[in-house]
């Protein structure tokens, strides 16, 4: 949307849970807006003084923008990959800068302990907000005018805040049928519900949201109908999917007829990795460091999958972004994106329960940004996408040398779509002929190379399982999840991320899948767990009882 045609938010006021409005401005916190008056005596709070921060300042070597390659180190011949796993990530010293972060400064404006370490209000320091606010102009380009940006600990912070800022209990909240589970867990006490949604391969269905929303029956399901959604458009958690453009504009209005608020959490947004293809269809990549310009960060991000945020013109979505993924968890520092009337009551909530994020975090992150500035953190993240990129097709390369993959294009369910892999045993010339036969053509497990994320989302098999009878998806589940662990590999268990599983709907926990991250540990143990998971799942799909 064109900037001339950029209007402010409607009033969706409406949508308020009847916690919010009752928030006041915090007493104390409400004399915030008078701390920063020049000549102030500020006698009217309990601040302690600078001068006892045990901390005269902080000083960190910060790796340089272009750290990492543009183009993942591909090749076809498995001596590459033997270099990348013992020679060269060992051998490469990292780039770094030195920056400083002093208790005072002499220069107004300047990133500073004394400031960044005491009380201060619900939102961002100055430094941050005015590159967030120049971040999110580029990068996602809200459709309406009047959007603006509050810092939280993250996104679980940030979804936290939102649901009882939005929802009442009793109420239900509209989510992908697989889905994030400390999202469900955190409202499930306050008596709000999960409404699953179903799924293909682009993420959640528009016309199964518009079938649910036009048939609901609030007295058939004791709630009324659904206002709030809660959805992971990108690198989709736990399934790995990305939502199109398309269907991003066809959820927005069902959204916009039936007067949902769509909270769009997007910790994957720039881990967008592009489709697998195995190694030895690859072509040898680009080594080039890439320094940051204007140019390539404008190319960079209109290669990206835009935000619900690009096409909302009624201010009806609260977009929850976190440097969990790209800097640090440990920071715990991310932010909403929202209309003000939101963004007020998010900051009422925030007064009185995590107040502003830790201020050492906030100075370090917010330092480390503006020494990059926009363009430096751009190319950071496109570094960091070709850095998973490489995690991903290593991993999935591994489950290539352990079993035979044989591509199928997925004609129902969550994969509805795409090509997915489809696992069997690889016969060995040591292999006995009862196994050979027993075991060749019996797909193990199934998969979807994820598109972006950090994610496998693994489909077991179980009926394939000599002793398998229909209701025991629960028991093998958890017998093969358990023979893995006690063979030093953990997986993630299925049951978990079924949007219905934690409230207690044992009917529907949707058991057979594992979810398996490829982004922290490095790739020898990586091949060595692929290792493990391919002798403990063929010694599995042997068994003959339980």
């Amino acid at each position: 949307m064109s900037v001339e045609k950029r209007t402010k938010s409607i009033d969706l006021s409406h949508h308020l849970s009847e916690l919010s409005k009752a928030r006041a401005t915090s007493p104390l916190k409400g004399l915030m807006k008078y701390f920063s008056q020049p000549g102030i005596l500020a006698l009217g709070g309990g601040l302690p003084s600078p001068a006892y921060f045990p901390v005269s300042d902080i000083s960190a070597n910060v790796l340089v923008p272009e750290s990492f390659a543009l183009a993942p180190i591909e090749s076809s011949t498995s001596f590459t990959w033997l270099w990348k796993l013992f020679g060269s990530q060992n051998a490469t010293k990292e780039k770094t800068q030195a920056v400083t972060i002093p208790k005072y400064t002499t220069v107004d404006g300047d990133i500073n302990l004394a400031s960044s370490l005491q009380y201060g209000a619900a939102i961002a320091q100055q430094q941050l907000q005015v590159f967030l606010k120049n971040f999110i102009s580029e990068v996602y380009q809200p459709a309406f005018e009047d959007w603006t940006v509050l810092i939280d600990t993250g996104n679980t912070d940030g979804w936290s805040r939102a649901v009882t800022t939005l929802c009442n209990p009793g109420e239900g909240v509209l989510c992908e049928e697989w889905t994030y589970p400390s999202a469900i867990a955190s409202m499930l006490p306050s008596n709000i519900k999960p409404v699953p949604v179903a799924m293909d391969g682009l993420g959640m269905k528009s016309d199964a949201l518009e079938n649910l929303l036009s048939q609901w029956d609030p007295v058939s399901r004791q709630m009324p109908r659904p206002h709030v959604m809660y959805i992971v458009p990108v690198g989709q958690n736990p399934s790995g999917s990305t939502m199109s453009v398309e269907r991003k504009k066809q959820i927005y209005d069902i959204c916009v007829k039936y007067d949902v608020i769509i909270v769009e959490d997007d910790p994957y947004y720039f881990l967008q990795l592009g489709d697998y293809t195995f190694k030895g269809d690859r072509s040898p990549g680009a080594t080039a460091s890439g320094k940051p310009s204007a140019e390539e960060s404008k190319r960079y991000v209109s290669t990206l999958n835009p935000s619900f945020l690009n096409f909302d013109y009624q201010g009806r979505v609260i977009r929850l972004d976190t440097f969990s993924k790209t800097i640090a968890p440990g920071s715990r520092l991310g932010w909403f994106t929202c209309n003000p009337v939101f963004a007020e009551r998010l900051e009422r909530q925030g007064e009185t329960s995590t107040q502003a994020p830790c201020g050492f975090g906030q100075a370090v992150i917010t330092k480390i940004l503006t020494h990059w500035t926009y363009d430096g953190y751009i190319r950071w993240l496109r570094g960091l996408r070709t850095e998973y990129q490489q995690r991903r097709n290593f991993f999935i390369d591994c489950l290539a040398d352990e079993f035979h993959l044989n591509a199928v294009p997925a004609v129902a369910g969550v994969w509805q779509g795409c090509i997915a892999y489809e696992a069997s045993s690889k016969v060995k010339k040591s292999t006995s002929m009862t196994e050979k036969y027993s075991t060749r053509n019996r797909t193990m497990f199934s998969f979807v190379p994820p598109v972006a994320g950090m994610f496998v989302w693994m489909k077991l098999h179980l009926d394939q399982h000599p002793s398998f009878t229909p209701g025991d998806e629960d028991t093998l589940e958890t017998k093969l999840w358990t023979k893995l662990a006690e063979n030093g590999v953990l997986f993630g268990p299925g049951w978990m991320f079924a949007a219905n599983a934690l409230d207690g709907d044992s009917e529907n926990t949707n058991a057979g899948h594992f979810r398996i991250s490829f982004s922290n540990v490095d790739l020898p143990d990586l091949k060595k767990a692929v290792t493990i998971f391919g002798r403990v799942v063929r010694e599995f799909f042997e068994e003959e009882g339980l």
